[in-house]
């Protein structure tokens, strides 16, 4: 199969959906498919196109125009050139709104069954916006097959368009590279962390991920563990969020919070090995990457009850992680004191939360399970 990938993020942008769609590309070319990607960048000039080979798989950054008709019949006249070219079988949209829409309109023109997925974001809130909710219902209804990463984006793609072809399709994470380590003391030592515990985030941090709820909950926490306890901050804070970080850090001088800008993926699973516990206190979120990588370094984790952080964490009959409700600065607080001060409860769900991932969570389920929607709707067409 020839396969073309929308997406609005592609790495090096940071982001789960830049990780999410480089894993479905090259697992697509592990699996003996042919994959291309197509990218709006604006650092290429706006009419203008830029490639780039990603170990096997081309990467096409599209120029972005300011008006948003602009840049999006430019991207289509883009992917009508590129099926000139490469031939595609399908199309599949990484994310709803613009990508979704350019990828079903392009597969209507050319006669091609169109996938697109719903990741998060963009049914949680983008929907939710009248100058897009046009476009968003749209490719629902007239795509080929819709894919979601939650039990609860399934349910809102049918609310919001009933009859669509739902499926779900959770996340998967390459349990070889992410798996528990011992805990690079080097490290620890050159980010100041010493010997002592520490929470950690993976991740942008930024308000919808939680950090106004992680802030005052470590703050709190260090009253019980004084003079050994550290928050880790691994893939630095979103820019409008910044002032944030600052004033609390202004307002709590002695606190020790470490902020490490984004890394490449390869290098995370050694800062996972520095973290006791590890939180994930969004306020809304998909199937968040840095859970299931989480989950694979047999990390204790604490996280939100929003979107498919549930589906994963009560999976097999169990619980491999503590769940407490969103934006609940003092469930969040009790919850990570409780695994602070436990580690052989800390260890038994680190286990058990990798069993989980390796289970049913892998990069080859994924894609296998992509697969198989790709020949149903390819059938049907």
């Amino acid at each position: 199969m020839n396969i073309l990938i929308l997406t609005d993020k592609y790495p090096p942008d940071v982001g789960g959906l830049a990780v999410s769609t480089r894993r479905l590309a090259r697992g697509l070319k592990q699996a003996g498919q042919a994959a291309w990607v197509s990218v709006p960048d604006a650092s290429v000039e706006p009419g203008g196109s830029m490639v780039s080979d990603d170990d096997g798989v081309l990467v096409y950054r599209v120029g972005a125009h300011r008006r948003a008709d602009d840049a999006l019949s430019d991207w289509f006249d883009h992917v009508l050139s590129l099926h000139a070219r490469h031939h595609f079988d399908l199309i599949h949209a990484m994310y709803l709104t613009q990508p979704a829409f350019v990828a079903v309109m392009a597969g209507r023109y050319l006669d091609l069954p169109s996938v697109v997925s719903a990741r998060g974001n963009d049914l949680d809130r983008t929907a939710f916006d009248p100058a897009k909710f046009s476009q968003v219902v749209w490719a629902l209804q007239q795509a080929s097959a819709v894919t979601v990463v939650t039990s609860d984006l399934q349910r809102k793609a049918l609310a919001f368009a009933p009859g669509c072809r739902a499926h779900f399709i959770p996340n998967g994470v390459d349990t070889a590279l992410f798996a528990p380590a011992p805990r690079s003391e080097a490290m620890a030592e050159s980010l100041g962390l010493g010997n002592g515990l520490v929470i950690g985030f993976v991740g942008e941090a930024r308000q919808k991920k939680g950090l106004t709820t992680l802030l005052p909950a470590f703050a709190s926490l260090r009253a019980q563990f004084p003079g050994r306890l550290a928050l880790l901050l691994v893939g630095g804070v979103r820019k409008d969020d910044a002032p944030i970080v600052q004033v609390f850090q202004k307002q709590n001088p002695r606190l020790d919070i470490c902020i490490v800008p984004n890394v490449p993926h390869e290098q995370l699973p050694a800062y996972y090995s520095l973290i006791d516990v590890l939180a994930i206190p969004s306020l809304r979120d998909g199937m968040p990457n840095s859970l299931l990588e989480g989950m694979a370094c047999q990390r204790a984790i604490v996280a939100s009850n929003v979107g498919g952080i549930p589906d994963v964490l009560r999976q097999r009959g169990v619980e491999d992680g503590a769940l407490v409700p969103p934006g609940d600065v003092a469930a969040l607080a009790e919850a990570m004191q409780r695994l602070l001060a436990d580690p052989a409860w800390r260890a038994r769900l680190g286990s058990s939360a990798r069993a989980t991932v390796e289970a049913g969570f892998t990069p080859e389920k994924e894609i296998e399970r992509n697969l198989d929607i790709y020949r149903d709707v390819m059938g049907k067409a």
